[in-house]
């Protein structure tokens, strides 16, 4: 995945603050890919993000929230959209299919990758590349788990549910917190014991409500 998106392009701009976990995909995956990060200026960072993206920048991977596509397609001529980046990650919150269809329209060349993820497990720990079969009637999966990850959908007995049934979304894996700092009540409420995994294994209960389609896929629903 790190690989195919930096295999060209310029790089990716860092267009939030570094306090921001959304900040690790701009950071770490051209670094780690030895690409070029962009560090733009702390104010006015989705104007600036918008006149770069006019010059052309051409920058490999972009991470955005939807809130940020739904101004820059305000921001910006539709005309001039197309191969001003190789890919949007976009993440933080509900990706609807309105938001996606104006770029599938105007930058049929960009690559649109919805990322989910708490903080607690390492920021982006499922991911769906939107593509033609995509429906536009409904919100954008957010897909199925990276590489050591696990995601359940359960019950309040932990139980896995059927597919098609909504549940609880809990995740385990490789890029769990180990918990919260000098919380350990919390810490408790929230990593809990997996009861799929090998003993000692352990999950995190998101809160969120998803439910998972016939092909795997996750759809999150609040």
């Amino acid at each position: 995945f790190r690989r195919v998106l930096f295999r060209s392009g310029n790089g990716a701009p860092l267009n939030t603050s570094v306090a921001f976990d959304a900040t690790i995909t701009s950071l770490w995956l051209p670094l780690l890919s030895g690409s070029t990060v962009h560090i733009l200026p702390k104010q006015d960072e989705i104007e600036i993000l918008a006149a770069q993206l006019a010059d052309h920048a051409a920058f490999s991977l972009v991470k955005l929230t939807p809130a940020h596509l739904d101004i820059l397609k305000q921001i910006l001529k539709p005309e001039s959209l197309d191969h001003q980046a190789r890919a949007f990650v976009i993440g933080g919150e509900q990706l609807n299919a309105s938001t996606v269809q104006f770029w599938r329209d105007h930058a049929p060349h960009t690559r649109l990758i919805n990322e989910y993820g708490p903080t607690e497990t390492v920021v982006g720990c499922s991911i769906y590349e939107i593509n033609q079969n995509t429906a536009t009637d409904a919100a954008i999966p957010i897909g199925w788990p990276i590489f050591n990850t696990q995601l359940y959908v359960l019950d309040p007995n932990l139980e896995l549910v059927p597919d098609g049934v909504v549940g609880e979304l809990y995740i385990a894996g490789a890029g769990l917190a180990r918990g919260y700092l000098d919380r350990p009540g919390l810490s408790a409420e929230r990593f809990i014991a997996c009861p799929f995994e090998a003993t000692g294994a352990r999950m995190y209960r998101t809160g969120d409500l998803v439910r998972k389609r016939t092909d795997g896929a996750i759809e999150y629903l609040g």
